[in-house]
């Protein structure tokens, strides 16, 4: 199995030598309160923002909400923001600068058993959909040996693909085959076209700009069936129980874009021309056939089952998360709501 880096770490240990008392904790503390206050008053008389983590199509329900109204419809004056990756989507969300995050299940877990106040609420896609991506010199799983794979960033999903892929063909990551982070997605394949990498883990689209420019696909990682807690909606526990009918409105609006998007390939595309930066027609329909029609779930409930994958990765580097019970990490209980009364059926009639 691979190991995701752990985020975030408590400072329970850390004391004060003169006094015992853990000054360091208490500080810790009272600069996460200066920070609440001081998110609680810029967001007055701002728009609510929702963050996105990477540029693919896995991020099309959280596009389409905001192209369709569907966050309008609930009274939602939304703001959609384009972060680097998910470790600083997971910062901002955490210092109250997003609040809402579309982002992996492996980094909400990562930061929540460091301690951040961080939940999903749903798993949009529940595979790792990424693929390994070489140049055409790499033929057979030993020519990875002494190579370099590009990633995202230490702690996302792109690094745990990145770590599965190479355990996956015996190799030792870091050891055998060196991990680099780059950065977003066009960073990671510009890395690849300039010889900076011999191996990227990429998603759609960019896989398929990857196939066109000539590079192989060594391995599909979605393909391999694991169950993992991928694309999902994070936000902060304590957002949740102070807004929880926002909240269920931002739910609500995601899950009529899920359902829009599944009907309407027309309308998806437009929406994806306009995030994904491309009329590509090649490019926009295989996204959609991939992230939309074989991925995406029509009803995002999370299973303990992909976020148990997600700890037992964990797990290796933190010992934290070894044993811990996989519902801690996810609050389906809006869902179940919205299920309950009826609201769910009515949308995929």
């Amino acid at each position: 199995m691979t190991a995701l880096y752990p985020i975030y770490q408590t400072a329970a240990s850390a004391r004060n030598p003169f006094n015992g008392f853990p000054r360091l904790v208490t500080n810790l503390f009272l600069l996460a309160v200066f920070l609440a206050a001081a998110s609680a008053s810029a967001q007055e008389g701002r728009p609510l923002r929702a963050g996105y983590t990477s540029i693919s199509g896995n991020m099309t329900p959280l596009w389409a909400a905001r192209e369709g109204g569907y966050f309008k419809k609930y009274g939602m004056d939304m703001e959609v923001i384009s972060m680097p990756s998910g470790n600083e989507g997971m910062n901002a969300l955490i210092a109250g600068e997003l609040e809402f995050l579309a982002i992996a299940g492996s980094t909400t877990t990562s930061a929540a058993v460091g301690g951040a106040d961080v939940v999903a609420l749903g798993t949009t896609i529940e595979r790792l959909v990424t693929s390994l991506m070489v140049v055409p010199s790499i033929q057979k799983p030993e020519d990875l040996r002494g190579k370099s794979v590009g990633i995202s960033r230490f702690g996302t999903s792109i690094d745990t693909g990145a770590r599965i892929a190479i355990q996956h063909f015996g190799l030792e990551p870091v050891k055998d085959v060196s991990i680099v982070q780059i950065g977003a997605m066009p960073s990671i394949l510009g890395a690849l076209r300039g010889g900076r990498i011999q191996a990227a883990i990429l998603s759609y689209p960019s896989i398929i700009q990857a196939k066109r420019e000539g590079y192989r696909e060594m391995l599909d990682i979605a393909s391999l069936g694991m169950p993992y807690a991928s694309t999902g909606i994070t936000v902060r526990r304590s957002y949740v129980q102070q807004r929880r009918a926002l909240v269920t409105n931002y739910v609500k609006a995601i899950l009529e874009a899920i359902a829009r998007i599944k009907k309407d390939k027309a309308f998806a595309l437009d929406v994806m021309t306009k995030y994904l930066r491309t009329k590509d027609k090649e490019i926009l329909d295989g996204t959609y056939d991939v992230s939309v029609t074989k991925y995406l779930k029509q009803l995002p409930f999370p299973t303990a089952e992909a976020f148990r994958t997600v700890l037992e990765e964990l797990a290796e580097v933190n010992p934290k998360a070894k044993g811990q019970d996989p519902r801690k990490f996810f609050d389906d209980s809006i869902l179940r709501e919205l299920e309950k009364s009826g609201f769910i059926n009515a949308l995929n009639r």
